[in-house]
């Protein structure tokens, strides 16, 4: 086809395009006249309730008075603070991901016995089909690894005897394979990627069987298969942080959604990864990123608070960045005082700043976080607080460890996939209905015209 083709195609797709906002836009007001949660929230940011769950709590207010009051932000796997979990293997220095892992798809914390037992499991599941890397992976090797990561998901279902065997065992033995299997999906498709689409060297390193999660991503990674270990215990209080948030956030409600219609692990698991890759989820750090590249090539000193509110004001204004009117890293759909996983992490982040001599944009990270509530109390109207959440300090994280963009969202993904599997196992146990909430159509009924009548 020459270019003139192409290009009258391209116009009549842009004529199209108009067509469907011209008819598919609703009024604003119809919202508010029919009381329809947008986004299953109300206007403070609480959720619709459409289910219940025992894996996980997220708690952002206290009742008093039967009044909400917004509270410090709390994080409960199986009922425990997930503060309280990462003081406890950090004080023991050792890895935190397995155990929450275990405790999360089987609802207690394991026995030392029952750690290894499992960690060793992992280690075991850790394996890819003969030639999947070869076949799979380095054919049409994608820009974007959480298609990539996705792609790889459901073609492992081909190589499963007992794919749409939807058994509590099968789907549980389905569940610990790909939680073994994802850093390698991630890792791997990157090196793909890497190699063909920027000329790098290739490197398809072997997990090896005695590292943790956390270690193996970074010992498959990098070409010399070296990093420090608090490299990697910061890197495991990521995925820790990561790995579960309640049924209610939009990926694991999406592996609720799915999986309610009785289809296969691998399709329920793909659709979360198409919900976790949107940058208004899992992407979200990226974002924060970008962003921090810009702000620091506009602001002359990092440490001026005027010059650092200025940038912000911009930013809401449309003005700066990608002109988006978002301070991206602040605020968050449930949390208002404060981001518990953003508190935690924010310690371990300065210890490694300082390894990494990075001090200077740590502190001007710190000083975003302080002004930006301010910042935004001034130009808009805020119906609940808002605070730093975790994606302002895990791109940051992410970065320091010199982590490619590109496995960013991939790695929420690698710690997410436990969340997701013990709610899948959740939704079978519980055998619900179907999920379908209801939309209210607005639409005039109208008379059919025969095609020539039509104008």
């Amino acid at each position: 086809m020459n270019s003139n083709g192409l290009s009258d195609i391209t116009d009549k797709i842009l004529d199209l395009s108009k067509l469907c906002t011209s008819t598919g836009q609703i009024d604003p007001t119809l919202y508010t006249k029919y009381e329809v949660k947008r986004g299953l929230r109300d206007i403070n940011g609480k959720g619709v309730l459409a289910g219940l769950t025992d894996i996980a709590e997220v708690k952002s207010y206290t009742i008093e008075d039967h009044e909400l009051v917004p509270c410090e932000g709390k994080l409960y796997y199986r009922g425990i603070d997930v503060e309280d979990i990462v003081k406890g293997f950090i004080e023991d220095d050792r890895f935190g991901f397995e155990e929450v892992t275990y405790l999360l798809l089987f609802g207690k914390l394991p026995t030392k016995k029952q750690l290894i037992d499992f960690t060793t499991l992992l280690a075991g599941y850790r394996t890819l089909p003969t030639s999947f890397v070869r076949d799979i992976i380095m054919k049409a090797p994608s820009h974007d690894m959480m298609n990539t990561l996705a792609r790889s998901v459901l073609t492992l279902y081909s190589y499963d005897d007992n794919a749409d065997d939807t058994s509590l065992p099968n789907v549980l033995r389905q569940c610990l394979q790909l939680i073994s299997l994802f850093p390698l999906l991630s890792v791997y498709g990157y090196q793909a990627y890497s190699h063909y689409h920027d000329g790098n060297s290739l490197y398809i390193h072997a997990p090896q069987p005695e590292l943790s999660t956390a270690e193996n991503i970074l010992y498959i990674l990098r070409p010399d298969s070296k990093y420090t270990s608090l490299e990697a215990k910061i890197l495991d209080i990521a995925l820790v942080l990561h790995a579960e948030h309640g049924g209610g956030n939009n990926s694991t409600f999406t592996t609720h959604v799915v999986t309610s219609t009785g289809t296969d692990t691998y399709s329920a698991i793909a659709a979360s990864l198409g919900s976790l890759k949107g940058p208004r989820h899992g992407g979200a750090n990226i974002k924060v990123i970008r962003m921090f590249e810009d702000m620091k090539s506009k602001i002359k000193d990092w440490s001026d608070e005027d010059e650092i509110s200025n940038y912000l004001t911009a930013l809401l204004h449309k003005e700066a960045f990608d002109k988006a009117g978002l301070i991206y890293g602040i605020g968050h759909a449930v949390y208002s005082l404060s981001d518990p996983r953003a508190e935690i992490f924010k310690g371990f982040v300065e210890k490694l700043a300082a390894e990494k001599g990075r001090n200077d944009e740590f502190k001007l990270y710190s000083l975003v976080e302080q002004l930006a509530p301010h910042v935004i109390a001034k130009e808009r109207k805020m119906y609940k607080g808002v605070s730093a959440n975790v994606d302002f300090y895990s791109g940051f994280v992410y970065s320091m460890l010199d982590l490619p963009l590109e496995l960013y969202t991939p790695i929420f993904a690698i710690s997410r996939i436990s969340g997701w599997s013990a709610h899948r196992i959740e939704e079978i146990i519980n055998n619900g209905k179907i999920i379908r909430p209801a939309y209210k159509s607005i639409a005039k009924h109208t008379e059919y015209k025969s095609l020539l009548d039509r104008e």
